[in-house]
Order: structure tokens, then sequence, then C-alpha cells
């Protein structure tokens, strides 16, 4: 069984529900790479998983879950079910991707990080989050009664003109 397939099994249980146990311990400790990456402001971040895990602090199986959390960042994803110890790992850092992916998946425990202040600023922040709140919000447009003019403009009522077909 890969590493992967490890972390996801200790993850999740069989009917799909999060273990709690193992996310209290995990969060702080991905929050901790997080704010390594921030600080540092590392446009890449290298090494073999056991590398590291050992840099971090954390198991191996911990860094995959760390790798699947970032991987939709990537312009080249990492093959998650392939992950050994011996797998050299290259993550390209695109922060303003990285911010707005965590506005998507709700990880407000990562985007409300202090050290986002040192790489852009409140503005940038601000329209960042806007712009992914509202690229998921769905505008429904006002629905054409069939009394209605036409909206091309003929004069005649909707069901007379392009409501007819």
């Amino acid at each position: 069984m890969g590493l992967y397939e490890e972390w996801f099994k200790k993850a999740y249980t069989r009917d799909g529900k999060t273990n709690k146990m193992l996310w209290d311990d995990f969060v702080p400790r991905e929050q901790k790479i997080y704010e390594y990456i921030l600080s540092e402001k590392l446009e890449k971040l290298e090494g073999t998983v056991k590398e590291l895990a050992e840099k971090f602090g954390m198991s191996p199986e911990y860094i995959a879950g760390f790798i699947d959390g970032i991987n939709d960042t990537q312009t080249e994803k990492v093959t998650l079910e392939d992950l050994s110890e011996d797998t050299f790992i290259s993550l390209k850092i695109d922060f303003e991707i990285l911010y707005k992916k965590m506005v998507e998946y709700k990880a407000d425990h990562l985007y409300n990080l202090p050290q986002w202040h040192d790489i852009f600023t409140e503005e940038q922040l601000k329209s960042f989050y806007k712009g992914q709140k509202s690229s998921k919000t769905y505008v429904r447009q006002e629905k054409i009664g069939r009394n209605d003019p036409c909206p091309c403009g003929s004069g005649k009522k909707y069901k007379k003109c392009c409501g007819a077909n």
C-alpha cells in the first residue's frame, strides 16, 4: 500500500467521514508548513517525501496529505498513488493561486495567516477573496414571461416571437 493510500485510510472512515483525531493533529502541522512557505516566500518546495517529513517533523503519510492538499495548485500534478518515501517532490508555489484555493476550500485557518500580509497588500487579498467567492456564485437571470415583450426588440410578445419555438 502506498503512502497516499495509507494517509487516506487513516484520514477517512469507510463511510467517508473524517477521522477527527487525525485531523485535529494534522491541521496544525499542515499550517506550520504553510507558515514556513509564506514567511520564507518560497517559490519552490523540494525534496524527497522522507526529507520533507523530517524537515517538518511529520510522518511520510502526513506529507502525502499535505501534497494532496496543495496538488490542485500545481500545473504538473503529483501522482499521489505513486508516492513513496523516496519520491522526489518539486512543488512550485504560486501565491495567488494558493490563496484562492484556500478560499475555495474554506480553509480560513490558512487564508487568514498573518504571513499573507508580507506577500500581498490588504487590497489584493480582499480582491482575491471576493473574486474567488464570486467565481462560484451562480446568478440566476430573470425569467421572461410568456406575455412579456420579446427581448429581441421586435415589439411582439415573447410567446409570439422568440418564445414560439
